[in-house]
Parts: structure tokens; C-alpha cells; sequence
């Protein structure tokens, strides 16, 4: 279990650099095919086509997570968390998002994410 929760504490800090620093190459190796996420605006994308809106640079800077509830279920895991970080107008901001990971052949992956801001 503890193996687990570095691995998807790893993950986590991975992924949230990832969407700060619009690295698709990053989201490539830990997103499962089946991912999709619900973004801010409500829209639903694939991994499709969260891999092109997150090639597309970030407007908001300093981002950080915080609150981090890693559940470990076998070989599925959700991650809640809060982050904080600075509007494109300098202002500070906070959201929550929920990450769903699946074990898939020994490695943990990205199934799905619900983001709101």
C-alpha cells in the first residue's frame, strides 16, 4: 500500500507540473487510452482532445496542488485535491479536482479527471 501511495503521489505532483507546463509528452505515458476529463467549462474531452488543449499554453501561473486525499482500492485509486494559482490578471485563485487512476498491466494510469475552478 505505501508502494502505492508514493507511486501515485509522484503521479500527482507529475501531473499537475504537466498541466502547468503544457507537457503533452508527459500525459502521453500516464494517461490510460479510455481517459476523458471534465473541465472547468464543463466540456467533456477524450484523450484526444485533452492532449491538444494541453498543448495549448496556460494562461494562469504559480500553479500548486494542496489538500491532497489519496484512496488506494486495489487496483483503482481516486485523488482529490485543491490547487491554487495565479489568474493571467494576477489575481489568486483556487479550484478542486478529482483524478480516477487505474492499474493497468503493473502500472498506474489516468482513467479520468473532473476539474472545476
Amino acid at each position: 500500500m505505501n508502494r502505492d501511495l508514493d507511486e501515485l503521489t509522484a503521479l500527482n505532483r507529475d501531473y499537475v507540473a504537466s498541466v502547468q507546463n503544457s507537457d503533452v509528452k508527459r500525459f502521453d505515458e500516464i494517461l490510460a487510452p479510455e481517459f476523458y476529463c471534465t473541465n472547468p467549462d464543463k466540456t467533456l474531452v477524450d484523450r484526444a482532445g485533452f492532449l491538444k488543449q494541453t498543448a495549448q499554453p496556460v494562461a494562469i501561473r504559480n500553479l500548486t496542488a494542496d489538500d491532497v486525499n489519496i484512496r488506494v482500492m486495489g487496483d483503482f485509486a481516486i485523488i482529490h485535491g485543491a490547487t491554487s494559482y495565479t489568474t493571467p490578471d494576477g489575481k489568486q485563485a483556487r479550484g478542486r479536482y478529482t483524478d480516477c487512476w487505474a492499474r493497468q498491466h503493473g502500472k498506474w494510469l489516468a482513467v479520468s479527471a473532473h476539474v472545476s475552478r
